[in-house]
């Protein structure tokens, strides 16, 4: 009689054997009878057989990654994206060094457990880099140079402070612990929380301005920053989060009460996006309206466009519908009873005075769906240079208002006594004739936002700060040069400079495409970088190394803006929140910014902060190159 368990065992070998898999049993193990032996047999048996199977479809896979490394990159990319999205208590690892740990375990898996040593073409991570730092300097170029004028010398100050003491503390700590080159570049990278200052490093490495001693590979110096960075960007991102939160407490002031006196002192500080800017062209809070009424009042029946126009120059007709039928204005058509008009004035008067001058609202689609643009207007007549705003009236023809005027990529204050002058640039919204026919009467061309692409500046852009960037002096045997990173930052610093003066060098900046060319860009160096990397990752981190990178990466993350806070309030006499918000971007940490921002209950923070962050973005990187080759 056979038992429940060898039933079981039987039909296990039947389904092993019908699928065409070996069974192969001891002498033993074939004449034992006893069921619990004989079923665990068959399950070993099992698991033997599957082991290789699923070994070498692993293998496969790592074999696969060695021959597509587009394939390593997506799924770098993609996994390194997915882990970068999780969060604890508002602090998460974020997509750039998710990509680069995803990276890093593939290679160093690959190589530990297959022996494959992953090598992907450095020029794919080079261009994509140069594509990270052309968007990352469109991003704060009209920040860098309008933040000069009006952030004043305390900010600067205060980032250049942040700046000179991560230097100084990461590269001569590294030098005095005895740490290989390398270690230094990555250790600013990871505790400044700048990844692309690993492609400046990289950048002196692969174009030979810095030679790596005997006995040492570049890709072991690049290991070395690799390691030092993934160190100290962990431990720095959360330290640094809680330091710039409770900055103004640990000096004995409270937030709260910082913050709305800052608020006070810093009232309008809150300004529209210069010309060229990302978010530019932004329709924003308006008391202006549009609404359609049926004519029904005798002061309006029979009349000509030009000749209400005339009377009524506070409320601008923007279309005549007429039997369900749109009317060509152009003709100067005079207006019937019960027709349908379009017109666009401040909002309070639309809601009360305009429904009897004109007659009752009316909900009809057609007359009510008039788009309404916003534009920038660079002023190229000098018959208009000197007239004021209330010369130009509150509205222009055909409802256009004028949101925003700037000069020299500075905005200054709306009224009626603001004149205008040659070379300004006014923010128009209204209708797109309307505005079209605005810009012919300043002389210049209306700006629309566009989702069109920009590659011939792009490339032109990036061509010129490459080879400005290539340009090489050598000094005392020492060959110096800018770099081609820092060169195409700067490219990109002056292509928004000249759009915050003139807005038809380019238009505005699309953000979508900016920052997906800033993210796909860095975390695409990123995982390249990686792959190339990550097997010596392992043996960059033997005996103490990791202990004084952890050190050094912390006094380097830390004490830069815990120093530069105090020379906010002591020496500047700085409100703590603004005097913490500037410490927070010369740091270039945005989740500190956030965590200020939130203790204090208010925004303000937020107003230093940009002037400080580009001006280190750009002494960081140019940090980074000079402390590769210096090493």
């Amino acid at each position: 009689m056979i038992n429940a368990e060898n039933h079981r065992s039987v039909i296990l070998k039947r389904a092993i054997c019908g699928a065409g898999l070996p069974l192969i049993l001891s002498g033993n193990a074939a004449a034992a009878q006893d069921a619990d032996t004989a079923s665990g047999g068959v399950i070993g048996q099992v698991f033997d057989t599957i082991k290789p199977v699923t070994e070498a479809g692993v293998h496969g896979f790592f074999q696969l990654l060695d021959n597509q490394p587009i394939a390593f990159i997506l799924l770098s990319l993609a996994l390194g994206t997915l882990i970068g999205k999780f969060s604890f208590k508002t602090i998460s690892l974020g997509s750039t060094a998710g990509t680069l740990l995803v990276g890093v375990l593939l290679s160093m898996t690959a190589q530990a457990a297959y022996d494959i040593t992953y090598s992907i073409p450095s020029i794919l991570s080079s261009f994509m880099l140069l594509l990270f730092m052309y968007a990352l300097g469109l991003k704060v170029g009209p920040q860098f140079f309008s933040g000069l004028r009006k952030g004043g010398l305390a900010f600067l100050v205060i980032g250049f402070t942040v700046w000179i003491l991560n230097w100084v503390i990461c590269f001569f700590g590294a030098s005095m612990a005895g740490l290989a080159p390398g270690y230094a570049t990555g250790l600013m990278s990871g505790s400044y929380t700048i990844t692309a200052i690993l492609g400046v490093g990289q950048d002196a490495l692969s174009s030979g301005a810095y030679v790596p001693p005997d006995g040492t590979s570049v890709e072991q110096v690049g290991a070395n920053m690799a390691a030092a960075y993934a160190i100290s960007y962990v431990l720095s991102t959360v330290l640094t989060i809680l330091l710039i939160r409770y900055l103004p407490r640990m000096f004995g002031y409270d937030a709260i009460a910082e913050a709305k006196q800052a608020e006070e002192d810093f009232s309008g500080g809150a300004k529209d996006p210069v010309p060229g800017a990302p978010g530019a062209l932004t329709m924003g809070m308006t008391s202006v309206g549009v609404r359609a009424f049926a004519v029904s009042h005798k002061d309006f029946i029979g009349r000509t466009l030009s000749q209400l126009a005339e009377d009524f120059p506070a409320v601008p007709i923007l279309r005549v519908v007429r039997d369900g039928t749109i009317l060509d204005m152009t003709g100067n058509p005079a207006v019937q009873e019960n027709d349908i008009v379009t017109v666009r004035a401040d909002v309070e008067d639309l809601m009360g005075k305009e429904i009897k001058l004109i007659g009752p609202e009316s909900s009809n689609p057609l007359a009510r769906n008039v788009p309404i643009e916003v534009a920038d207007v660079h002023v190229g007549s000098h018959k208009v240079s000197g007239k004021s705003l209330a010369d130009f009236g509150a509205h222009l023809s055909g409802g256009v208002t004028v949101q925003a005027l700037f000069r020299a990529g500075t905005e200054l204050p709306l009224g009626p006594k603001t004149d205008v002058r040659f070379g300004d640039v006014l923010r128009l919204n209204g209708p797109d004739v309307a505005i079209q026919q605005a810009a012919k009467q300043l002389g210049g061309t209306a700006i629309l936002f566009t989702m069109k692409t920009e590659v011939l500046y792009l490339a032109l852009a990036m061509l010129l700060g490459y080879l400005v960037g290539i340009i090489s002096v050598t000094i005392s045997g020492i060959p110096f040069a800018f770099g081609t990173s820092a060169g195409v930052i700067m490219a990109g610093v002056g292509v928004s400079y000249l759009r915050s003066r003139n807005p038809s060098f380019g238009g505005p900046v699309n953000e979508g495409a900016r920052s997906f060319l800033q993210d796909f860009g860095l975390n695409a160096f990123v995982a390249v970088l990686s792959a190339n990397v990550g097997p010596k990752v392992i043996s960059a981190l033997g005996g103490d190394t990791i202990l004084w990178l952890a050190l050094i990466g912390i006094a380097g993350a830390l004490i830069p803006p815990l120093v530069a806070f105090w020379v906010g309030i002591k020496i500047f006499g700085l409100n703590a929140i603004i005097s913490d918000g500037a410490a927070a971007g010369g740091r270039n940490s945005t989740p500190s910014l956030n965590a200020i921002m939130e203790e204090s209950r208010s925004s303000v923070a937020a107003v230093p902060y940009p002037v400080s962050y580009a001006f280190t973005t750009v002494l960081a990187l140019i940090g980074g190159y000079f402390s590769m080759i210096l090493s």
